[in-house]
């Protein structure tokens, strides 16, 4: 069987509307018997026939649902780091919870125990990683686990320590919405 062929049947089992996204290292499971350089030139074959789409460097996706049908990216900075630390943090949390005015468009920020780096996603956006030195200990009661975005979400009061500990500009935040959170203990 032709290795593309090998590649979409297996794919067409493994992916769901919610596990579309595959690193290299998934698909090359797939086809351990092809050399690199052969290996590089199907995935290259795939995303030229539309089989796959490039979300960004060392992640694609599988384009058999509706390219409207959107993927998280918390999904994709889970499937891009899994072996760190990662919870969604600074602006994205404090966007959400109202304390600042503005809502980060197509762009989540992620406090991350891995390096920072700011990953674009094409049209799906960017994920912004922030380096922590924080330890899960010292974290468990400031983190939740979000099911939307599948992925651990800071406190409101965790996400403006991240703000101070990362030198971010405050200007934005509403503080007596703040204040009025921080004695709700959110």
């Amino acid at each position: 069987m032709q290795p593309l062929r090998q590649l979409l049947g297996a794919l067409k089992q493994l992916a769901t509307p919610q596990a579309c996204l595959f690193t290299p290292a998934d698909l090359r499971a797939v086809l351990p018997q092809l050399s690199d350089v052969a290996f590089n030139t199907l995935l290259s074959r795939a995303v030229s026939s539309g089989h796959l789409q490039r979300v960004c460097r060392g992640l694609y996706r599988y384009d058999t649902y509706p390219s409207n049908l959107p993927f998280s990216l918390s999904q994709a900075a889970t499937k891009l780091r899994p072996m760190d630390l990662n919870y969604l943090s600074l602006e994205t949390v404090l966007s959400d919870a109202g304390v600042i005015s503005q809502i980060p468009i197509n762009r989540i920020m992620v406090m991350s125990s891995g390096r920072s780096n700011v990953i674009d996603c094409n049209s799906w956006g960017s994920i912004e990683f922030v380096h922590t030195r924080q330890t899960p200990d010292s974290l468990v009661e400031h983190l939740h686990y979000d099911p939307q975005n599948k992925m651990w979400r800071a406190s409101v009061k965790q996400a403006l320590r991240d703000m101070k500990a990362t030198h971010r500009s405050t200007d934005l935040i509403d503080w007596s919405v703040t204040n009025e959170l921080m004695q709700q203990n959110v």
